[in-house]
């Protein structure tokens, strides 16, 4: 873990990897910064990239509230503000072309730092991200962000997921396609929510997260080098 500030409150970020790579900022699920997110971070920096995952609860206490409570505190802006220091902080390690991608709210969240940031990111991976249409405090959505989105995008999806549902799925899908930005979505039957969590193992799905991950590993490759 490295400790960086953001707006004077020190911010824990999970980080693997050299400088001089390729960057990847990778946005924490709901249960937070965890076995399963490090275990992302480290894999990413095991295929040659210099990868980061901010810690962006950290605003809140640490006492033991549920992770819905957790996410519903969060805000737009502060969440965009912890990215930019994440940033800076990879850029100050070297890293080169970037990379964001998330999981659950984290895919949610990759969703709107590609629409606020476009001039940032050379790829954009969105996991299973839920409440896309929707404002976290004020300011457009992430899906109102979409026009200013520069950055060809890919995404994965359980075909048994509610949040976001196939028709969520769609929606957001056909809007990309209007705006002629470049993106691949993959839907997975057989899978819901948070399918590629390994710690919970009613919802992990081994064949499909496996699937899912060699395509953004390509994906990657392709967008950065």
């Amino acid at each position: 873990m490295d400790t960086i500030a953001v707006a004077g409150h020190p911010m824990r970020v999970a980080i693997a990897g050299d400088g001089g790579r390729p960057g990847v900022i990778v946005m924490i699920h709901g249960p937070g910064l965890d076995a399963f997110i490090e275990a992302q971070v480290d894999d990413l920096a095991a295929h040659g990239y210099l990868a980061a995952a901010p810690d962006v609860f950290h605003r809140q206490p640490d006492d033991g509230t549920d992770a819905m409570t957790k996410v519903g505190r969060l805000l737009d802006r502060e969440i965009i503000a912890d990215v930019d220091a994440t940033v800076a902080h990879v850029q100050q390690l070297g890293a080169s072309a970037l990379a964001v991608l998330g999981f659950c709210m984290g895919g949610r969240n990759t969703y709107l730092l590609a629409g606020s940031r476009p001039a940032q990111w050379k790829a954009a991976g969105v996991f299973y991200g839920g409440n896309i249409m929707k404002a976290w405090g004020d300011g457009p959505s992430p899906f109102e962000r979409s026009a200013d989105i520069a950055c060809p995008m890919i995404g994965f999806f359980g075909a048994e997921d509610t949040n976001p549902s196939p028709a969520d799925v769609a929606a957001i899908d056909a809007e990309l396609a209007r705006l002629g930005k470049p993106h691949q979505f993959h839907m997975y039957e057989g899978a819901g929510h948070a399918f590629r969590n390994f710690t919970n193992p009613q919802r992990h799905r081994p064949q499909q997260a496996a699937d899912a991950w060699a395509k953004l590993l390509a994906f990657l490759e392709r967008q950065l080098g």
